[in-house]
């Protein structure tokens, strides 16, 4: 009979394993038919061998509850250990982990440098996929997540820069099934330290663009639900790229593929198979300088092509000569830049530091040797300093491209005036009956959006009217008119690529926010209310007719709207950082939050409010005010967004009732929660609320270094942190009375040394009688049998 061997895998299987927990120690070493099982059970670590071999055996990480075995490291990649020589892991006594066989031969090893061993060092497998060596004091001295081998799993940071005088690099499978170190691999650019590349041996293969200044990205998958949060994290000087994923999210990877495709996959259990979310280079001219110089691969089109920058044209039948000038530079004045949006910026660049757009622009308008320039403003997360990144290249422009997503950066292009002005000729010769024609086109769709805006805001106020007549404080608002432009639905729904879900930034009670790019290259955030929303249309006009009049740095900036049959839509600016509870209360990226960040955005956001409350024309009361209504801009300053519910006051009115309490409880102060009014002192305790989320007793044992962000406190001024926490106190005091205003609070955290009360204990749910008769009669406040509603939505 003949009889087939199986595969080692597969023996092994057979046997019971006598070790199912999490780690090894020096009493209790790793081998062939035990395994380490994380503590949730969603990683294992064990001894395995490929199918199409019954001789190789490795040191490897895979999903433990995944039916299809995926690998996600492996230690002895280069140097398998023999069936005829099995060997085992051990954690010595000095605290390294050392692979060998049955000859004694160290095949694999994880050196610490430490030179006596600690009682109680473990080496522990994580339900992150990571393998640490912990000492007994939870010191991480070792792990696998610095030394990896093909993939990167949500929380591992790449890191972009030079660490050790390495690079740790991502380094793909020789083959499906051989796990040995190929020619492709994967990092940062040690050039420098601004971009991603694959290389195929010494050859870039595919090459990020430079790092623009983005801290935060994410993507948003709609039929799984998930959003994939990148990071790029600047630890003291050293630049490190991370993913998270959203709770509830499928297990996630990236990974470098044999083939030199860098892949992000997502598990499906309906299909029980990986599923790409997305792959690079895709498509085929996305290689690294596949369009040679001065082409760029073009991903506006709808199947990708090579193109020639403005100015050149193809040096040959194809593209793998690039493209050459039409005309030759002249240098001095006779050269003019153009402006190419949406570009991936070009490779082999020179970094010049600590220039202004205009110092850099000048830079590369007075070497005759430059060719392009860009531009962006760094903000990373470890410093207060801001920083500039100006690009420029002198020569060739390599392996470049335009985003179709609107994505990428403005290049300026040098190149002769004078064939900026023969193309512009041809335009005026050749289409000169089109150009006017599109002229009058536009100017009619804008009349036509402009005047049913206007209608419909119209019929917006109208309704309003009724629905309040009886409100006099707010006929100043019923009457105003609106101060913004309105814009054409057809041009929003261009913007946002038809409401994409590739587009959407986040969504709530309210609606769905989306990225948009309008037809000037301005990047913009739609607000697209949903019909069920609980900012219906009286909300709506609030919102546009406020923030229309409302001018300060630390305010949203609203653009424009729109009203389309059932559509209400509001345009604002486009924030890259989104809200702060992104970064706030999610544990893998509070540390961009450094404190001087952090008091940054708390000082920013006092000023926002005092602006509102006393500096503007109006005293506004946002009634709302949390940390998802706080944006982010690209050097992380705060912004207030999200006026629907704002209120505002007018003569010498100090504070108001209402039946109907919005906003979100936990940010509410107690009388509004509880009783309906409100005042500009609702707005301090959100913002005392902002600043912390307390135990009152910690504060008053004198314990109150227990409150600091872990991420924080080791990098921080503890003295500055607790004199927040102590404002932050006052805030939110019971008694609204004992708040202090926004002007007291701006001058409380801009002067150290400026006197700060004692606060009161909180009291929560108590009976509330603070106005006499006399004093409510005086503000012109009546006093009625209030029900408090569920708040809506937001």
């Amino acid at each position: 009979m003949d009889i087939t061997p199986l595969p080692v895998f597969f023996l092994l299987s057979l046997i019971c394993f006598c070790k199912s927990d999490d780690r090894i120690t020096p009493a209790k070493p790793l081998s062939p038919g035990d395994k380490l099982i994380s503590q949730g059970g969603i990683f294992a670590l064990g001894f395995f061998s490929l199918t199409n071999s019954t001789a190789d055996l490795y040191i490897g990480i895979w999903y433990n509850k995944i039916p299809e075995l995926t690998y996600v490291w492996v230690a002895n990649r280069d140097n398998p250990i023999t069936s005829t020589s099995p060997g085992n892991l051990v954690l010595t006594d000095n605290s390294d982990l050392v692979l060998s066989d049955s000859k004694g031969r160290s095949l694999w090893t994880a050196m610490n440098n430490i030179t006596s061993g600690t009682v109680g060092t473990a080496a522990i497998l994580l339900d992150s996929g990571n393998l640490v060596v912990r000492l007994p004091n939870g010191t991480d001295i070792w792990q696998s997540f610095q030394h990896p081998t093909d993939t990167i799993l949500p929380n591992m940071p790449l890191p972009l820069s030079k660490i050790d005088d390495l690079y740790t690099r991502l380094i793909a499978w020789r083959g499906p099934n051989d796990p040995a170190t190929s020619d492709y691999s994967m990092g940062g650019d040690s050039s420098s330290d601004l971009q991603v590349v694959i290389w195929n041996g010494t050859r870039p293969y595919w090459r990020r663009a430079a790092w623009d200044g983005a801290l935060v990205t994410a993507l948003y998958q709609s039929s799984t639900g998930f959003i994939m949060t990148q990071t790029i994290v600047d630890r003291g000087g050293e630049f490190y790229m991370t993913f998270t994923v959203s709770d509830g999210s499928p297990s996630m990877r990236m990974m470098l593929d044999y083939t030199g495709m860098f892949k992000f996959l997502a598990w499906n259990n309906n299909s029980l198979s990986w599923e790409v979310f997305i792959e690079r280079p895709s498509p085929r001219c996305e290689r690294y300088a596949f369009c040679g110089p001065f082409g760029y691969c073009d991903a506006t089109e709808t199947v990708p092509i090579c193109n020639c920058l403005s100015g050149f044209e193809p040096d040959g039948v194809n593209f793998s000569r690039g493209c050459m000038r039409k005309e030759d530079l002249k240098c001095g004045n006779g050269d003019s830049f153009l402006t190419l949006r949406g570009m991936k910026t070009p490779d082999k660049f020179l970094y010049v530091r600590n220039r202004s757009f205009d110092q850099c622009a000048a830079e590369c308008s007075r070497n005759c040797l430059c060719t392009a320039y860009a531009y962006a403003n760094l903000k990373n997360g470890s410093t207060t300093v801001e920083q500039s990144r100006c690009l420029i290249w002198t020569g060739e422009l390599v392996d470049t491209a335009k985003f179709h997503d609107g994505s990428g950066e403005n290049l300026y292009l040098r190149l002769p005036s004078s064939t900026v002005d023969k193309e512009s000729n041809v335009l005026k010769i050749v289409l000169p009956v089109m150009v006017s024609l599109l002229i009058l086109l536009c100017v009619c769709l804008a009349w036509i959006c402009k005047s049913r805006g206007k209608w419909r805001i119209k019929e917006i106020q109208n309704k309003h009217t009724r629905q309040h007549s009886k409100d006099s404080k707010s006929s100043e608002l019923e009457n105003a008119d609106i101060e913004l432009p309105p814009i054409c639905f057809k041009d929003i729904v261009t913007a946002t690529d038809n409401f994409s879900d590739y587009n959407l930034l986040g969504k709530g009670g309210f609606g769905k926010v989306y990225k948009g790019l309008l037809g000037d290259g301005k990047e913009v955030a739609v607000k697209r209310l949903s019909k069920g929303s609980g900012q219906g249309a009286n909300e709506f006009r609030n919102e546009v007719v406020l923030i229309a009049k409302l001018q300060h740095r630390n305010l949203v900036r609203l653009i424009g709207y729109c009203t389309h049959e059932d559509e209400k839509l509001l345009v604002y600016e486009y924030l890259p950082n989104k809200s702060l509870d992104a970064f706030l209360f999610d544990a893998t990226r509070n540390f961009v939050l450094d404190w001087p960040t952090r008091f940054k955005v708390i000082k920013g956001i006092a000023r926002g409010l005092l602006y509102l409350h006393q500096d503007s024309r109006l005293t506004i009361i946002h009634r709302d005010l949390k940390p998802s209504n706080i944006l982010l801009d690209a050097q992380m300053n705060p912004k207030i967004s999200d006026f629907g519910m704002a209120r505002i006051f007018g003569g010498n009115e100090q504070q108001a009732n209402t039946i109907r309490v919005v906003g979100t409880y936990g940010y509410m102060s107690p009388e509004y929660a509880m009783e309906g009014s409100f005042s500009v002192k609702s707005d301090t305790y959100s913002f005392g609320v902002l600043l912390l989320e307390i135990a009152w007793s910690l504060w008053k044992d004198g314990n109150a270094r227990e409150l600091v962000d872990s991420s924080i406190l080791e990098n921080c001024p503890l003295h500055g942190v607790l004199r927040c926490i102590h404002i932050g106190l006052l805030c939110v005091q019971d008694h609204p009375n004992a708040r202090p205003l926004m002007s007291s609070t701006v001058f409380m955290l801009e002067n150290e040394t400026a006197q700060l009360p004692t606060p009161k204990e909180p009291v929560y749910f108590r009976q509330r009688n603070y106005e006499t008769e006399d004093q409510r009669d005086n503000l012109g406040i009546s006093v009625n049998n209030m029900t408090i509603t569920i708040p809506e939505g937001r």
